[in-house]
């Protein structure tokens, strides 16, 4: 095996779905930014839920709203429902692990509220369940998915946005969520601070 080959041939692979993802993306992320400028103007809050990696990009997305991204203003309300360990595992433990995010969305949601749903294949149970309990609280969702959007993208309502990565690779899928991520950011920032 050529180790460089094949570390050259997964830069390739990213590079060229990032391209590839352009065109069909841009709408969407942009349709995501709005929905989210929308909700935070109105004094609301943006809830972030994933599993493993897609974890990981919700409290790097939270993060960047609540500290900063690349311009400094003031925080704004965003929250990763996958950092709290004793709840987490209070509910995975009293209830089932499907119920993880579920249960937070209806007790921290109110209606103009935004959840970022992030899943690689879109049929991740808890964040489907997510997705169901933000529609009963009247929360608008953006969605991130891959594949064919799953059953994430079977239950996106039409006021729901929906940013599916064309593509089967689990990491290719989530080297793109993390480019739409800082996309969401970026255009944030832009609309409401006028940054060019």
């Amino acid at each position: 095996m050529d180790l460089i080959s094949r570390i050259s041939e997964n830069f390739s692979e990213s590079a060229h779905l990032k391209l590839q993802s352009m065109d069909a993306l841009a709408a969407p992320i942009a349709a995501g930014v709005q929905s989210m400028v929308r909700c935070l103007q109105a004094d609301g809050k943006i809830l972030a839920c994933g599993n493993g990696g897609s974890a990981a990009d919700a409290q790097h997305f939270s993060a960047e709203l609540l500290n900063r991204f690349e311009v400094e203003r003031p925080g704004l309300a965003a929250m990763a429902l996958t950092t709290d360990s004793s709840t987490l595992t209070s509910i995975a433990n009293d209830y089932d692990y499907k119920l993880v995010f579920s249960k937070q969305v209806r007790a921290l949601g109110r209606a103009g509220d935004v959840l970022l749903a992030i899943s690689t294949s879109g049929n991740s149970p808890n964040v489907v369940a997510a997705i169901e309990a933000a529609h009963e609280c009247d929360m608008r969702v953006v969605a991130l998915t891959g594949r064919n959007g799953g059953k994430m993208g079977e239950i996106l309502g039409p006021d729901d946005v929906h940013i599916c990565v064309p593509a089967t690779s689990t990491a290719r899928i989530q080297e793109v969520h993390l480019l739409s991520l800082h996309c969401l950011c970026d255009g944030i920032d832009c609309l409401l601070l006028g940054v060019e």
